[in-house]
């Protein structure tokens, strides 16, 4: 993995890039009653050296065809009908904004 994708990684670490929010205001009881486990890791406040090598690792061993379903790339003019989408709930996974395209 490069360093500028660890870096852009770690850059998302505030919070602002990945998700407006860590709250989750719920009750367990829905996703236990549909066999859902609710798994996550605090990485926060783990060294940025340490985040980085794990990066590195799942870009080693994760394999894109594991993840590539959830994500697009998109062209910075096609933001505000995906902003629509988003907030009609029908936008899935993650968006990477392309602004060179």
């Amino acid at each position: 993995m490069s360093e500028s994708f660890c870096a852009l990684v770690l850059d998302q670490q505030d919070g602002k890039t990945l998700a407006g929010s860590t709250a989750l205001e719920t009750t367990v009881v829905p996703f236990v009653l549909r066999g859902v486990q609710l798994l996550g890791v605090d990485s926060v406040m783990c060294p940025a050296p340490r985040r980085c090598a794990a990066w590195e690792r799942l870009s080693q061993e994760l394999p894109v065809d594991a993840y590539g379903h959830i994500r697009r790339v998109t062209g910075l003019a096609d933001v505000p009908q995906l902003a629509a989408q988003m907030m009609a709930g029908q936008a899935r996974g993650r968006v990477v904004v392309d602004v060179q395209r």
